[in-house]
C-alpha cells in the first residue's frame, strides 16, 4: 500500500487527510488525458444512452431533482446528514 510509504500520513488529522486527498484529487483532475476511459465505463454509458434515446421520459433534469430537494429540505422533510460539516 502506497500510504505504508509515508508514515507521516498516520500523524494527519482526518481534516488533513481530507484536504490532502483533494489536493491529489485537483492535481490528477489538471492532466484528464492521463487516464484512458475503461472499456466498462464506456459500455455503461452507450447503454445508458441508449436506454435515454429509447425512454427520454424516465428522464429527470438535475435542475429538478435540485429544486425538490432543497424545497423538501425547506419544508423540514429532508435534513443535511447529521456528520456534514456546518456550511
Amino acid at each position: 500500500m502506497i500510504a505504508e510509504t509515508i508514515p507521516e500520513l498516520k500523524s494527519l488529522t482526518p481534516e488533513e487527510k481530507l484536504i490532502l486527498v483533494g489536493e491529489i484529487w485537483d492535481e490528477l483532475a489538471a492532466q484528464p488525458n492521463a487516464f484512458p476511459p475503461r472499456e466498462d465505463h464506456i459500455r455503461i454509458l452507450r447503454e445508458r444512452l441508449e436506454h435515454y434515446r429509447q425512454h427520454p421520459e424516465d428522464t429527470v433534469a438535475w435542475e429538478d431533482v435540485k429544486a425538490r430537494i432543497l424545497a423538501s429540505r425547506r419544508a423540514g422533510l429532508l435534513t443535511p446528514a447529521s456528520n456534514a460539516p456546518n456550511s
